[in-house]
């Protein structure tokens, strides 16, 4: 029969750890020591994640984790990252002297860390690697989707794991349920089933119970690691300090129409998808003469849009701009992203869903978004190729918006609020237990081993 104590040790939902403990001391030394602790913490745990902002050096984390899984197993190790990050891994590996083999298939896999894009894991045998590391592992978000269900069938054998990105659930908590998932801790059915409930009869929303929340932020932390800066963990932001953000919006006019006969006196503003893209169409001129005009002054400048027909506008509008499309080939993708880091590039002209996460531009400090799209993800990803720690300049942000588009921007504003809110409640929630976890499980002493004999004086035995 099952006692109380017994009962109420099967409801504790601590995650075991099944990985390996390593000295700090032989961990890479180009590592700042809050990065080291959190690789050590990460290889102790064997499958964990690591949800840190943009710049505080997730891609040296993994590279380390990888390379430690490797020397300890002697297996391979991939990493998965998004479509031209992969060269950009590569140069970061040789800065850390860490070698890092670029693939295209399982013929080109090497012995030791391998990299390749999420469009291409259908080409490899999964089996054959110790461990699988995840660039930018929001891609996991939406459960349904390709590449979220392959890699969880690809890797529900891989025996060490890593997930790391800046935006693990920026506008609910639920979508944790996929990363969880996928690293083997819990199903997401069983999170939801577990530390939620539906919310006001919607079952297509949930809830964290309200008696639920501290435990649900204690289970997270023992399996993720979250932070927007180094003090969050207890150690020092020196360095790690952002420069000014400044967001400028630039409203243009729309065309008065004409309904029914009767003139508009004020611009209706779109509310459905086809409305908004009509009003798109409608200030498609006048957004991209005020993008151009700004592209066109001095310095490096960062050029977002969403539709083709801007893209195409724009690279025809601003002196020496380079356009990359999604349908052009990987190799052009890959190369215009390392030359604009360079600076071989004046101006770049993409869409977020092609550039948008992780790569590296903090050479670059001015960027102008023409026109946006419904996700606050996306715009916070792209604003994040620039404005990251190791940034040394004030970045300037410009979105061009027509009036008609009022309702994106404020529902934009509306998920930027919500995801703000809601990394301050996992920082809140989770910095006390993870600093404990990180800092207590791995503190290092130096054994004593006793050679001689230590011979006591008289008086210690005197009775006072």
């Amino acid at each position: 029969m099952l006692n109380y104590e017994d009962f109420l040790n099967k409801k504790k939902f601590k995650i075991e750890s099944t990985g390996f403990t390593v000295n700090k001391e032989n961990l890479n030394h180009m590592l700042f020591d809050f990065q080291k602790d959190i690789v050590k913490w990460c290889l102790k745990k064997g499958k964990a994640a690591i949800w840190a902002d943009c710049g505080l050096g997730k891609t040296p984390m993994q590279l380390e984790f990888a390379e430690q899984v490797h020397k300890y197993t002697g297996g391979n190790v991939l990493i998965i990252a998004p479509l031209a990050v992969s060269l950009q891994t590569q140069r970061e590996g040789i800065k850390f002297g860490i070698n890092i083999t670029v693939c295209r298939n399982q013929s080109d896999v090497q012995s030791g860390i391998n990299i390749t894009n999420y469009e291409m894991i259908e080409h490899f045998d999964f089996d054959s690697f110790v461990g699988v590391v995840l660039d930018e592992s929001s891609i996991l978000k939406g459960f349904d989707r390709h590449y979220s269900s392959t890699l969880m069938e690809l890797c529900q054998n891989t025996q060490y794991k890593l997930s790391c990105t800046a935006t693990p659930a920026p506008n609910d908590f639920m979508e944790l349920g996929t990363q969880c998932q996928w690293l083997g801790v819990m199903g997401r059915n069983e999170m939801l089933a577990t530390f939620f409930v539906h919310d006001s009869g919607d079952t297509a929303k949930w809830r964290l119970k309200g008696h639920a929340a501290d435990k649900f932020w204690e289970w997270v932390s023992s399996w993720a690691c979250v932070l927007q800066k180094p003090s969050d963990l207890g150690y020092s932001d020196d360095g790690f300090i952002l420069p000014p953000l400044k967001i400028h919006e630039i409203v243009v006019e729309s065309p008065l129409k004409d309904i029914d006969g009767q003139m508009m006196l004020v611009p209706e503003l779109a509310q459905t998808l086809q409305e908004r893209r009509g009003a798109r169409r409608d200030s498609l001129e006048l957004r991209v003469g005020k993008a151009a005009k700004l592209a066109n002054s001095d310095g490096q400048w960062l050029v977002w849009c969403d539709l083709n027909i801007e893209s195409d506008m724009l690279k025809k509008s601003i002196n020496g701009a380079v356009e990359v499309k999604g349908s052009d080939k990987n190799e052009h993708k890959e190369r215009s992203a390392v030359d604009f880091a360079a600076c071989g590039i004046r101006a770049i002209v993409s869409k977020p869903s092609i550039f948008g996460w992780g790569i590296n531009w903090q050479q670059c400090s001015n960027m102008v978004f023409v026109g946006l799209s419904d996700s606050y993800e996306q715009l916070y990803q792209a604003i994040r190729r620039c404005w990251r720690f190791g940034q040394t300049k004030p970045v300037n942000v410009y979105i061009v918006i027509s009036e008609s588009e009022g309702a994106v921007k404020a529902n934009i504003d509306r998920k930027e609020a919500d995801a703000a809110q809601m990394m301050a409640e996992m920082v809140k929630y989770t910095k006390d237990i993870l600093t404990k976890e990180i800092h207590g499980t791995f503190r290092e002493t130096i054994s004593y081993n006793p050679e001689t004999e230590m011979i006591l004086p008289e008086w210690l035995g005197v009775a006072m």
